[in-house]
């Protein structure tokens, strides 16, 4: 038998288990579950990347993948990092990004997690799956359901816009549409598997979407040279991209790949639901729910966050901050993010750089620095 090579820790009270079979929450605690692995990789596994495929899988000495193992994969990863010289030289800034996740294969950062999710539930006996999604998760589970031969069923609230739920129908999930937002829709995803048995790859309820996510930071790390950035600017709602990055600049740096300090992570929320910036206000260590969460940003829409202690713990870490944008700001954002460096970005993209306006505003981020801004899914989905 082939011995796997990570096993789990409880992100709460720190209990261990294997990882066989299909973990969901803590047993205990009901947190959820972090990956660990037993033999980090050493630095010069770095030069082994350039001779494998361009896609998130290059990095499987860092991912939950077994020896001679196929992942389910569509060619996820190595999205664009777009350096904009002019729009540093606006903010005063040294060097400015926008990490593009939106040439994905579903058109969004969702199709690293899922990559991972459903590769590790195909080998741990899933016969079905299901997911609540606030829009961009139900299209890549929707696609990566397809390429294991598994079928999905996603529930997602009635005001997603409606590309995105074609995209999910087009992949040919199971769609059902819910009057309420991805917290209605998580209770009905949780009665479906209770009842049919279909595993549910929500958000941090099981321990391998946030590996995937964990490549953008790796991804960052190669195309920095290993030169990590003073900061990050990230679009919070299931918050798994800011806990992945945070993991995974930890775990490099405690394996000697990169050295000196971890980007500054910075979470933006929309003002119409912004639950972790207002625990981070509140100095709280995890989040309340918020009442009537109401934003075009559909991805921004999640009022009570399961990841939400860890995206605090990630930002208070790493000296970063979160902060809350309007919809007509970060809608102004996506459209300068157009305008002024042709990325078509999603709400929840143009977000980040109005973000940085405030940031900037308030010293947070100050002149001289290196930024990086994440464009987490396609404008186009929303129009």
């Amino acid at each position: 038998m082939t011995i796997a090579k990570w096993s789990l820790r409880c992100s709460g009270c720190d209990e261990n288990r294997d990882a066989d079979g299909l973990p969901t929450l803590c047993d205990r605690c009901q947190s959820p579950w972090l990956v660990t692995y037993s033999t980090p990789p050493p630095p010069s596994t770095r030069s082994a990347f350039l001779l494998r495929p361009w896609n998130m899988w290059r990095y499987r000495e860092w991912l939950p993948i077994l020896d001679g193992e196929v992942p389910v994969s569509l060619g996820e990863g190595m999205t664009p990092l777009l350096s904009v010289p002019h729009m540093a030289d606006s903010f005063g800034l040294s060097r400015l990004w926008i990490k593009d996740e939106s040439v994905n294969p579903t058109y969004s950062f969702k199709a690293r997690g899922l990559s991972a999710a459903v590769t590790r539930a195909r080998a741990g006996g899933a016969t079905r799956f299901t997911v609540p999604t606030a829009g961009n998760a139900g299209v890549a589970l929707s696609a990566y359901a397809v390429a294991a031969g598994i079928p999905a069923h996603v529930f997602a609230p009635e005001t997603t816009p409606p590309r995105i739920l074609d995209q999910i129908r087009v992949y040919g999930g199971n769609l059902e549409l819910i009057d309420g937002h991805i917290g209605d829709c998580g209770q009905r995803a949780r009665a479906f598997a209770a009842q049919q048995g279909g595993f549910d790859v929500s958000t941090l309820k099981e321990p391998y979407r946030i590996e995937g996510k964990k490549t953008l930071g790796l991804e960052l790390a190669e195309q920095l040279d290993w030169d990590l950035p003073d900061a990050i600017i990230y679009p919070t709602g299931g918050g798994t991209g800011l806990i992945g990055m945070w993991k995974c600049f930890n775990e490099l740096r405690d394996a000697g790949w990169v050295t000196g300090t971890i980007p500054r992570l910075y979470s933006v929320q929309s003002t119409g639901c912004a639950p972790v910036v207002e625990a981070f206000r509140q100095g709280a260590d995890e989040t309340s729910p918020w009442p009537d969460p109401e934003t075009v940003a559909s991805g921004l829409r999640v009022p009570a966050p399961l990841g939400g202690a860890l995206s605090l713990r990630a930002i208070r870490d790493t000296g970063g901050s979160a902060v809350a944008v309007d919809d007509e700001e970060l809608m102004a954002g996506a459209a300068q993010m157009a305008g002024m460096a042709a990325v078509d970005a999603s709400p929840e993209g143009g977000a980040t750089l109005s973000a940085l306006r405030a940031l900037r505003a308030s010293s947070d981020i100050v002149e001289g620095e290196r930024v990086v801004l994440f464009n987490t899914g396609a404008g186009w989905l929303y129009r």
